[in-house]
């Protein structure tokens, strides 16, 4: 074996709750495993200023500061978490390869754990970029964010079953809620276009689009455009809510790995197990439903757990 290639028994690739809680587990299990972080170590929360649904903050946590506790409580079980990304897998044959940083580092595994996540899609805008990077009241999640938007006016962006869902979950919490659509209908289902247009304090704006967020340090606004008319127009809003999809970060695994249309990672049910024997996924990688920290730390542990019943079953442990 070369100097730059290295066997392991179990891989994560990823960080986020779903592959800290998996190297916790694996770790406690003595799989001794190796986790590279990926391009955005701690995943989406690390853009996060508050967190207050995960059990055992009562006071809430900001989300980098979440990610350092979990990546310091699998550093207790002397899991070896490393900076790096995955560029380029092989699954062919029983020991799978990941290619490290575009080849410089070779790693084989016998069990690998895919918790790669999923990036919210944004529309671009540097103002919106801005206010998401400072906490300034721009989200692309109303469940996790909604709750400190009680009693105020927001708004959302998106025209398809997420945005009709989170608008009326927004709506339950908030005064009013415009939801910012670009074209003349929504690409929503029929059942969720019903709750929407029978949700008294939600507003369809149509054919809109946005211009900028307005606010330095916190949302005040949007600068709107109507893209019929080409009229301008603001609306005033304490909260910004992008709800146009989510990308899995799945690219590099699609030559191995079964996935459905869009790019989520296909698990059996009830398991963490992929079509490929000693690889398992966990969290947003193939959750396109519940996208929760909660959720992603639940199936690092599932996907751990699967990993250790595999090597036991192979002897390899």
């Amino acid at each position: 074996m070369s100097e730059n290639t290295e066997h392991v028994k179990c891989l994560i690739i990823g960080s986020g709750p779903a592959g800290y809680t998996a190297a916790i587990y694996a770790a406690r299990a003595d799989l001794h495993p190796v986790l590279y972080t990926g391009m955005e170590p701690g995943g989406q929360l690390t853009t996060t200023t508050e967190v207050d649904n995960f059990p055992g903050y009562p006071e809430g946590i900001d989300g980098p500061q979440m990610m350092e506790d979990l990546k310091k409580q699998a550093e207790r079980f002397d899991a070896d978490i490393r900076s790096g990304y995955a560029s380029k897998v092989d699954f062919s044959g029983p020991v799978h390869k990941v290619e490290i940083d575009g080849g410089s580092k070779t790693i084989t595994a016998d069990a690998v754990i895919i918790s790669t996540g999923a990036s919210a899609k944004w529309l671009g805008l540097d103002s919106e970029q801005h206010l998401r990077r400072i906490g300034g009241g721009v989200s692309a999640c109303a469940v996790c964010d909604g709750f400190f938007y009680r009693g105020q006016e927001v708004a959302i962006v998106g025209g398809g079953d997420t945005a009709a869902e989170e608008a009326t979950y927004l709506a339950k919490l908030c005064k009013k809620v415009y939801m910012i659509v670009r074209r003349d209908e929504l690409r929503a289902s029929k059942a969720m276009q019903h709750r929407v247009f029978n949700t008294e304090n939600i507003e369809v704006l149509w054919n809109t689009e946005t211009l900028e967020v307005l606010g330095g340090d916190a949302v005040t606004g949007a600068r709107l455009l109507n893209n019929k008319t080409n009229e301008e127009s603001t609306i005033d809003v304490t909260g910004f809510f992008v709800a146009i999809g989510h990308k899995p970060n799945t690219d590099i695994f699609k030559d191995w790995i079964d996935m459905d249309q869009t790019g989520y990672i296909k698990a059996v049910p009830g398991t963490a197990k992929t079509n490929v024997e000693g690889v398992f996924v966990a969290g947003d990688a193939a959750d396109k439903i519940y996208r929760q920290a909660i959720t992603a730390a639940g199936t690092g542990c599932m996907a751990a757990l699967d990993a250790e019943r595999y090597l036991a079953e192979k002897e390899l442990v």
